[in-house]
């Protein structure tokens, strides 16, 4: 899994990140190594040559008396102190840092050790080559742990007032790409009345502007498309009439033949009917609370004319959902109007929930001879048919028109071949 985001707003707040993080490294590093490292270097120096001065005239062996340690205290702070003492006054809880006993051993000619007390004031303990067994205690009240903190408080600061500003800038950055992204999703469920406000980068005003012309564009279209459709069915619903209205003076001896007439009329008002569902959209805004079982039930109940089985078993934990009535009842009526033509056998439709709770799920299963592999997509383009062997009838948009209801309602719709024979139709509805 890549830690790299993929989307340009995740990018933007990542690079800011990554190069400030660099940045404050290399700026921390260079406080140590240039500002830090060189003073504690020269109060080690300092030091260093106090000690000498202490210790000028000392002897190996020789004791420091009280008199002496308490004169030097007076002048200059610094105490002499034996190890038991050393250790009572907190030598215990010192730190020993090898890089500032190795500059102290340099400079006093020696062993020496160096130990520091992170303590208010800082205390210094240099146990000196001249001196073994003795600590040399050294407060220094003008340098304290406080300053090294502010320094990573400050850098720490500086980084995370940067992030978020980074991200602030990559947010105002990508908010119109986000709007883009959420009217392209109304334009393709058929909603062209909104109208991106032109603003941001000149290149993302220059996306914005061809995406509106590109809305208006698709919504002409659209209404040149419907009201083509429109008067294409007017003008064949009149001669059909009139032939319809030819058919009932036909003699009697032509029954059979006025019977085939009708049946090719009713075929063909049937068509057009489904030219003009497919052409119609239905707006999201139209969608309201509904009960599912209760719609799919009042279908099935009604698809009992045709003299066939079918079983219906529906889930109670389905919730009220947003749906079009009628819209959705024109889904699950060409459902199973396809499973009723395209098999012989009973039929099963059945309602629940999916396994992530997030769907409701309408599942018709016929016992026909199902759609090829290759072919259980593309059925779903209008004007295209399956298989011969589930027969050549109707317009061929039974199936797109469900695909579109479907899409607009944020579902989807899958078909699969059940492995006993005969296809398994499945509409997937969000619950919120």
């Amino acid at each position: 899994m890549s830690i790299f985001p993929k989307s340009a707003f995740g990018q933007t707040v990542f690079l800011v990140a990554a190069l400030l993080l660099i940045n404050q490294v290399v700026s921390y590093i260079t406080v140590s190594l240039y500002v830090v490292k060189p003073t504690i270097e020269q109060v080690n120096l300092i030091l260093a040559k106090q000690i000498k001065t202490v210790f000028i005239d000392w002897e190996d062996g020789e004791e420091v008396s009280d008199k002496v340690s308490s004169k030097l205290f007076e002048i200059t702070g610094i105490s002499i102190m034996n190890q038991r003492q050393a250790m009572r006054e907190g030598l215990g809880q010192a730190r020993e840092y090898s890089m500032l006993s190795r500059s102290m051993s340099e400079q006093l000619n020696g062993s020496a050790r160096v130990r520091i007390s992170q303590t208010d004031p800082l205390v210094y303990w240099i146990e000196a080559p001249q001196a073994p067994g003795y600590w040399v205690r050294v407060p220094l009240t003008g340098f304290k742990e406080n300053n090294v903190e502010f320094l990573t408080f400050y850098l720490s600061s500086i980084g995370f007032l940067s992030v978020l500003g980074g991200w602030l800038f990559a947010r105002h950055l990508n908010r119109p790409l986000k709007e883009l992204q959420h009217a392209a999703v109304k334009v393709g469920v058929g909603d062209f009345a909104t109208k991106l406000e032109e603003r941001g980068s000149t290149e993302v005003i220059e996306v914005t502007r061809a995406f509106n012309q590109m809305s208006r564009g698709i919504a002409a279209l659209e209404n040149d498309r419907r009201l083509l459709m429109a008067g294409v069915s007017h003008d064949l619903r009149t001669p059909l009439t009139r032939i319809r209205l030819a058919t009932e003076m036909m003699a009697d001896e032509e029954d059979y033949l006025r019977e085939g007439i009708i049946y090719d009329i009713e075929d063909m008002n049937a068509i057009i009917d489904q030219f003009i569902e497919y052409l119609r959209h239905h707006k999201r805004e139209e969608l309201a609370l509904e009960d599912l079982n209760a719609l799919v039930a009042e279908v099935v109940h009604s698809e009992q004319k045709h003299q066939r089985t079918i079983t219906f078993s529906e889930d109670p934990a389905i919730p009220n959902i947003p749906l079009s009535l009628v819209a959705m009842k024109r889904v699950f009526t060409n459902m199973l109007e396809n499973a009723i033509r395209y098999s012989d056998g009973d039929i099963a439709v059945s309602t629940t929930l999916s396994n992530d709770k997030k769907y409701a799920i309408v599942t018709v299963k016929d016992s026909g001879p199902g759609i090829p592999e290759s072919e259980l997509e593309s059925v779903f383009e209008p004007f295209k048919q399956g298989d011969a062997a589930r027969g050549s009838e109707g317009s061929g948009l039974g199936l797109a028109i469900i695909k579109r209801i479907v899409d607009i309602h944020g579902g989807k719709v899958k078909l699969v071949n059940r492995p006993e024979g005969g296809l398994s139709a499945q509409v997937f509805l969000p619950l919120k």
